[in-house]
Formats: C-alpha cells, sequence, structure tokens
C-alpha cells in the first residue's frame, strides 16, 4: 500500500525526533574561557594579609591596599617577624625584665633583613624601608611604640599598621 504524503512526513518526523540531542562544545568553551580570563584579571584586585587566627586587627577605613612589605606580628605572647618568632614571654610582666631582650632581639633580626635586602638606594635614605605591623586591637599603646622605635633605630622608619577593612560610613542626607 502506498503511503499519503503527511504519513511520510510524520515518519521522518519521528525518526528525526527519536535521535539523541547533540551538545553543542564550541559554545561551552568559550564560556569557560572567558570566565577564565575574568578570575585572572580580578583576583589581583585583592590584598589578604596573613594573620593569625589569635590576633583580632583594629577596624579602620582603609583607602590604601596592603603591599608586600616585612610583617612585624605582635601576638598575645611574643613577636614574630616574617613568621618567624623573634622573641616570646609575657607583656604583663616587669617591662624592665623583657624590653632589652626584645630590643636585641628584634634589632638583630630586622638587620639582618636589611642586610638581606642590600643596602638602601639614595632617594629612599630619608624614608626608609618599609615594615608593616600586625597587632592585636588590644595591643597597649605603650608596646606599639617601643617597638616602632626599635624598628625605627634600625633601617626600618615607613611604618604601616595593619587593620581590618570597614565600609566607609554613609552620612544621610
Amino acid at each position: 500500500m502506498k503511503m499519503s504524503f503527511r504519513a511520510k512526513r510524520l515518519e521522518r518526523q519521528n525518526q528525526r525526533l527519536a535521535q539523541a540531542g547533540k551538545l553543542n562544545l564550541v559554545a561551552l568553551m568559550d564560556i569557560f574561557t572567558i570566565l577564565v580570563f575574568f578570575l585572572m584579571v580580578n583576583q589581583s584586585e585583592v590584598k589578604v594579609l596573613q594573620s593569625n587566627k589569635d590576633i583580632n586587627l583594629p577596624r579602620s577605613v582603609s583607602e590604601q591596599l596592603p603591599s608586600e612589605k616585612v610583617m612585624l606580628t605582635i601576638t598575645a605572647n611574643g613577636v614574630l617577624v616574617q613568621g618567624k618568632p623573634v622573641w616570646q614571654g609575657d607583656w604583663q610582666q616587669d617591662s624592665n625584665n623583657w624590653l632589652p631582650e626584645l630590643t636585641e632581639a628584634l634589632t638583630a633580626e630586622l638587620n639582618y633583613l636589611a642586610n638581606r635586602a642590600g643596602p638602601l638606594a639614595p632617594e629612599q635614605q630619608q624614608a626608609g624601608r618599609a615594615l608593616t605591623i600586625l597587632g592585636d586591637a588590644a595591643t597597649p599603646y605603650a608596646l606599639l611604640r617601643r617597638l616602632m622605635a626599635i624598628c625605627a633605630a634600625t633601617e626600618y622608619r615607613d611604618l604601616s599598621l595593619a587593620v581590618e577593612a570597614m565600609a566607609p560610613a554613609v552620612e544621610a542626607p
């Protein structure tokens, strides 16, 4: 028996629909390529300083991004330079007991790092070397001042204090 045009058309349509769908990988690869480049470009905008869980940084509105510098970390029981313990002790004790030991150890470590980095250029002599201080918000100011004075006595005079950035306050109209 002869099939009508309609029956032939329906049979072709059923055969075409019975085939498995095809995945177009070209468009998918284009999307992933764009995503990779987007992530590579935007990942450099965020700077994160390595910090201990024990340290609670003070909060401040900071407009400057941190840069790679020597890191001086003040913990509850000691001082670290670039993650290396330099001095360990109790801040609550009489400062006459621990201050000479801390001064000697910190000066030796900072001088070692300065010698390793090489001499300063003449235009950098006035500002000195850069150093970032990470200290808990509860760190006594007197201790912070003493540590800053020790750093300034070596060639580290360009000091920065690390803070946790918070959103700037929005004034109501």
